[in-house]
């Protein structure tokens, strides 16, 4: 699923391509594609014709495009979305709009994501008003002091977006992982030093992937001009069961959660918890040369 980094990649090259744009025609192709929007596809493709783009913004993983009246276009990407202005139509293309500056393709093969109209949501669309901002919106501390009283295993809390938008599992393995804690792990029971550790990392880490254009594990996940993200080289434990832990040499391991897996190092990541800087946490220098 693609995540913060991923979907700003995206945001940032919709918005150098859609401020002034006008759709002369949409087509749905997919009527689950727009099964958020009232009235369905008919009001769908009736509400969009002659609307004019004025940019492309992001709140956590969701998209919204305003347009010049004050209304706006929001977009999921789900598991598989992306947006394409290159190329030609594919199998996976479930909505179309042609612009005046050329076609828009909204591809989605799982058909999980979807778009719809808001009346009024240039500013903030009414529907992801429950989104949470994001740890390069937030106060790291204050939000630590939230997480804190959450009894709840912090990479559950992690991946839930009203308390902190825009982290998804690559991430939040990868972020637990440079934080030197275990997925597991109360958060009420961690010290909030640890908590903004956690915090500072999945910051850190995303801003890198962002640096080189999201993740990409396969065609699933391209940028808008088609090509795809580099910062699958440069995962440490995601994706890397059985390898060496880049910090320690032990293999990395691949546990079930919340209908997925998690991916620790079990010596880097061991399943007590010794506090800040004591035993499990990775020393500053050794993270800054990752």
């Amino acid at each position: 699923m693609p995540e913060l980094p991923e979907v700003e990649t995206i945001r940032a090259g919709l918005d150098a391509i859609l401020p002034g744009q006008t759709v002369i025609e949409a087509r749905v192709l997919h009527e689950r594609s727009v099964r958020r929007q009232s009235g369905g596809a008919e009001a769908f493709v009736v509400g969009l014709a002659g609307r004019t783009f004025a940019g492309a913004r992001r709140r956590g993983k969701y998209l919204w495009f305003p347009f010049a009246d004050g209304d706006a276009l929001v977009a999921h990407l789900g598991m598989s979305g992306q947006f394409l202005m290159s190329g030609e139509r594919t199998p996976h293309t479930r909505v179309e709009l042609a612009l005046t500056g050329g076609v828009l393709r909204f591809a989605d093969q799982r058909t999980f994501g979807g778009l719809w109209l808001c009346p009024g949501g240039a500013d903030g669309p009414a529907d992801i008003a429950h989104i949470a901002p994001d740890v390069f919106e937030a106060d790291l501390r204050v939000l630590a002091h939230h997480i804190h009283r959450q009894h709840r295993g912090i990479k559950r809390v992690l991946l839930d977006q009203g308390v902190v938008s825009g982290i998804g599992n690559i991430y939040a393995d990868e972020a637990l992982w440079r934080a030197g804690t275990y997925y597991a792990a109360d958060a009420d029971r961690l010290p909030v030093a640890r908590i903004v550790a956690v915090l500072e990392a999945a910051r850190n880490v995303m801003a890198e992937s962002l640096n080189q254009g999201g993740t990409s594990f396969d065609a699933l996940y391209v940028h808008v001009d088609g090509e795809a993200g580099y910062f699958e080289r440069s995962l440490a434990v995601y994706g890397r069961e059985g390898q060496p832990c880049l910090r320690c040499g032990r293999p990395i391991v691949r546990e079930p959660f919340m209908n997925r897996s998690s991916f620790r190092c079990p010596q880097c990541q061991r399943h007590s918890f010794t506090g800040p800087g004591e035993g499990n946490r990775p020393d500053a220098d050794s993270v800054g040369a990752l």
